[in-house]
């Protein structure tokens, strides 16, 4: 896995569990897993992109986009599938806390593109 992509996981990893420890804190365990579920959908979905689009170390350009699409569509049905797993396999879940997880990995891939700007 490239090195970029490893220091967005583990950004990615380390807000997860910095807000499900927060939302333990404020509301109780079934808060802190539903952050934790949050931020583990949106890691997944970071994978699933990663290993999809970034693999082959193609060159042409039709290739490479083709190649990122096909990361987005997997990124896409991962979260998709993680959300509905979580609503249906949680009966317990605080639906705030979950896609509070979630947006704060978006945030920190966001950051993560703004860094390799600079």
């Amino acid at each position: 896995m490239r090195r970029e992509v490893m220091w967005v996981l583990q950004r990615q990893g380390l807000v997860t569990l910095c807000a499900a420890l927060a939302a333990g804190l404020y509301g109780g365990v079934n808060v802190a897993v539903s952050a934790l579920i949050g931020g583990g959908i949106g890691m997944l979905g970071a994978f699933a992109y990663a290993w999809r689009a970034l693999r082959g170390g193609e060159t042409d350009p039709a290739k490479l986009y083709r190649a990122q699409m096909l990361g987005e569509t997997y990124k896409f049905a991962v979260v998709l599938g993680g959300f509905a797993l979580a609503f249906l396999g949680f009966k317990d879940l605080a639906a705030l806390p979950l896609f509070l997880g979630f947006a704060l990995t978006v945030v920190v891939y966001w950051m993560a593109l703004l860094k390799t700007r600079n």
